[in-house]
């Protein structure tokens, strides 16, 4: 076994190859990295490179007999040419077509944008001057009225045409966007124009509302100092009470009243939210009392001597049974209540002012109506600025001095000059509008997509948020209101913070946490 084993250990060895050693051989087709030929005798005409030969004569260079090839001048002189290309000629020009057609693509495809959006510009603007036109023109020609001698007719008109001219600079402006010399022909344009509307253009957008108070129909409030209107209001919440309240006011004017303010025990304390000085001072008499000065008047002998009711269904007075029992809590006496008509709250009729005045109408000292929150009695009197009675006063019916200069601090701290004041209505009108059809309850996104027009066009930075939404409704509808690009803050009551002072006199007078007041100051 040792002597098989040793003979084949001899046997590798002898197989072995010294690293100093090539094999003899070589392949006939097996050339080196570096060889040039001609095709012939490839043992005397190679150009070798070659490492670790065994013989002497094999390491020393032969010289070569230099025949190129044509693959070998073409890889010499393909680079040369590329270089002299590059330095006398613009390589850029070489794929301007390319690129040329890449532009004209996107430049199509803007300018196809840019004509559908002046389309629906144009389309806007053919229906606004039809409206224009249907609304100056179409007056019958054997009409009496001279509408044209009307300013505020005039001046309607000078701002449709005003927006009309701006809508139709918009559709240029759409169509140019796409040329190189959209701008500059644009800002041509706008000198021009500007020039030629003598400065009208640059008036608001949004105008104030003109309120006409000198020419709204208006009826005195006379009323005769021992007769009394108890007002009574039970539905909704604050809001729906004042307007039962302004009403009041007219029942009592027609019916020659003085109007009793309920008391804080059966309603809201109105002495703390009410200027009910400034009404009778804006009137030039006596026309409104408390219920305390009805008390003292009345020599605490408080009684309703005739209660006719407004409404008859579901309730009569749309009156609870628990206003009833406050009432009589305050020592107020009453006769049985009586309908006045067949009146529900839900399909009321609309009634006229001799309606009223016939039916309501009495020698009795105190009279009481019930809840006319509902009441359809000439709304075109009642709902035009000012309100439905002649008075010496911009506004009729104000907060009261403390609230008002809260107000006015708040705006001066917060809000500016110019500014939109947004009633935001969520938990009631959610249940409220959907019994409508349509609904008026709007998700969150439409309704910030309506606000933002509204900024948009009153080109105002900011809005005062009064709302009962949530929090995170209010979060959502910040990130959306946009007007112009840009975001526009809403603003909030903020909490009480010593270090701010526009609400210092309600905190002096205890009037800060009161809801009420709050109420009243967010809805101002």
């Amino acid at each position: 076994m040792d002597r098989e084993s040793s003979s084949d250990e001899e046997e590798d060895r002898r197989n072995l190859i010294n690293q100093n050693e090539r094999p003899p051989t070589k392949s006939p087709n097996k050339r080196s990295t570096f060889q040039i030929d001609d095709g012939d005798d490839e043992d005397d005409n190679e150009f070798k490179l070659r490492n670790g030969t065994t013989d002497n004569a094999t390491r020393h260079l032969s010289l070569p007999k230099f025949s190129f090839n044509k693959r070998y001048l073409l890889a010499i002189f393909l680079p040369l040419f590329i270089v002299v290309v590059y330095f006398t000629s613009d390589i850029t020009t070489m794929f301007q077509t390319s690129v040329s057609g890449i532009k004209l693509d996107s430049s199509i495809d803007r300018m196809r944008e840019s004509e559908l959006h002046a389309l629906y510009l144009l389309r806007q603007q053919q229906l606004g001057l039809l409206s224009l036109w249907n609304n100056s023109f179409a007056t019958p020609v054997n009409s009496t009225s001279n509408s044209s001698g009307s300013p505020a007719l005039f001046e309607d008109f000078k701002s449709a045409m005003v927006k009309q001219i701006s809508l139709n600079k918009q559709i240029q402006q759409v169509l140019l966007s796409s040329h190189e010399f959209g701008s500059s022909y644009w800002d041509l344009e706008e000198n021009v124009t500007g020039s030629s509307l003598g400065g009208y253009a640059s008036l608001d957008r949004c105008r104030k509302v003109d309120q006409k108070l000198s020419e709204r129909k208006t009826i005195e409030w006379k009323p005769r100092s021992d007769k009394y209107l108890f007002a009574l209001c039970v539905s909704g919440q604050m809001s729906n009470h004042l307007i039962c309240l302004e009403k009041h006011m007219f029942f009592a004017a027609l019916l020659n009243r003085v109007l009793v303010i309920p008391s804080s025990k059966v309603d809201y304390e109105f002495n703390r939210v009410l200027d009910i000085d400034h009404i009778n001072k804006c009137l030039g008499r006596k026309a409104v009392v408390t219920f305390e000065e009805f008390s003292e008047a009345k020599k605490k002998r408080l009684h309703i001597n005739k209660f006719v009711c407004y409404f008859s269904l579901p309730q009569l007075c749309f009156m609870d049974d628990e206003r009833i029992k406050k009432l009589k809590s305050l020592g107020v006496s009453m006769n049985k209540l009586e309908p006045a008509w067949v009146e529900d709250v839900k399909k009321p009729t609309k009634r006229t002012m001799q309606d009223v005045v016939v039916k309501f109408s009495s020698n009795d000292d105190v009279i009481a109506i019930g809840d006319v929150f509902f009441a359809d009695m000439e709304q075109d009197l009642v709902m035009q600025p000012g309100g439905p009675i002649a008075h010496k006063c911009k506004t009729l019916i104000e907060p009261s001095r403390l609230i008002m200069l809260t107000a006015q601090r708040f705006i001066q701290t917060f809000l500016g000059e110019r500014f939109i004041a947004l009633h935001f209505r969520r938990h009631g009108f959610l249940k409220f509008c959907n019994a409508k059809q349509p609904s008026c309850f709007f998700p969150i996104p439409q309704a910030a997509d309506c606000i933002g027009r509204v900024a948009e066009r009153a080109n105002t930075p900011v809005i005062y948020l009064s709302t009962d939404a949530a929090e995170s409704e209010t979060r959502l509808l910040q990130s959306l209101v946009v007007s112009n690009g840009k975001a526009v803050p809403l603003v909030k009551r903020p909490a009480r913070n010593s270090a701010e002072k526009w609400d210092a006199l309600l905190y002096r007078h205890g009037l800060e946490a009161d809801p009420q007041v709050s109420y009243s100051f967010c809805n101002l």
